[in-house]
């Protein structure tokens, strides 16, 4: 299994403009390479424990975590066929997986419709199948950053 820490020091040494950060209680890489942004664009995150809606995963048990990475919605539909509807809040995508799988790359049980994928536990040889996933959220990140920079510039007013 690959350590959270050895996917995160990947993509600091490997994603220009990427931070290490907390936000909602899980670890995750961000894309806020000056600071501008209050959190940052996720590139994916790290779930190690189950939540009051997000028992999908059975994290409980020891040694498990989920990694999470952000995705573009036509990549999804070609891993998964379509994009479900977002679940009502304390449930599940409506998809034919079982969640608590280990190694196994699959929709995020709870944010597939946001085009999120995971992983429980990855392995080496996962791992090497994930970067370029990994490396897709992050140019999406990039494009995410450069609409929200704007979005910033525009409400700031001008002095």
């Amino acid at each position: 299994m690959v350590k959270p820490n050895e996917i995160m020091n990947y993509c600091l040494e490997n994603f220009p403009g990427t931070k290490r950060a907390m936000n909602w209680g899980e670890e995750g890489i961000f894309y806020n390479p000056d600071g501008a942004l209050k959190r940052g664009i996720y590139l994916l995150t790290f779930k190690d424990k189950d939540g009051a809606n997000d028992r999908s995963s059975n994290l409980s048990r020891e040694n498990v975590y989920r990694l999470n990475i952000g995705i573009r919605k036509e990549t999804f539909i070609r891993l998964f066929g379509h994009v479900p509807a977002r679940p009502s809040a304390g449930n599940i995508v409506d998809m034919p997986y079982d969640f608590t799988g280990l190694d196994t790359i699959m929709p995020h049980p709870i944010y597939a419709w946001m085009s999120w994928i995971c992983v429980i536990n990855p392995s080496a040889a996962t791992f090497e199948r994930l970067k370029p996933f990994m490396e897709e959220s992050y140019h999406y990140a990039l494009e995410k950053y450069k609409r929200s920079i704007k979005k910033v510039m525009l409400q700031t007013p001008s002095e």
